[in-house]
């Protein structure tokens, strides 16, 4: 039997709300992928290692406090650091258009703003890591 696409949910940083976050989670669930949920107010460190212990297929990152490009910069260099730059990376919450294309450049390759259906996202990710 093929393994289920895993993904790791988590909530960088101060950032308290994390209401979008489990809704994403249980929608990505539901679609038959695995999920881990790291929790709130996590370190970008802490994303990496949970990310690498878990060997996850996607990383989605739930910010909503506007910290999402040094986060991403982090996230990424600590990713290669690590020799886990293959996995897809996502981010959503509050994303301003401004910043899709620097988040595009970092290497970011899913973008989905607040009020995005939750379809998109659970599309996004099969197309990325295939329908195992």
């Amino acid at each position: 039997m093929a393994r289920k696409i895993k993904v790791l949910v988590a909530k960088p940083g101060l950032d308290g709300h994390d209401r979008g976050a489990k809704v994403v989670a249980h929608a990505i669930r539901d679609a038959g992928m695995e999920v881990v949920y790291t929790g709130l107010h996590q370190s970008v460190e802490a994303i990496v290692q949970a990310a690498v212990q878990e060997d996850v297929d996607v990383i989605g990152l739930s910010i909503m406090t506007g910290g999402h490009l040094p986060i991403c910069r982090k996230l990424v260099r600590l990713l290669r650091e690590q020799g886990a730059q293959d996995k897809v990376i996502l981010v959503g919450g509050v994303i301003p258009r401004r910043d899709f294309e620097p988040l595009r450049e970092l290497g970011i390759e899913g973008i989905f703003p607040g009020g995005t259906p939750l379809e998109e996202t659970v599309a996004f990710i099969r197309e990325k890591c295939g329908d195992r």
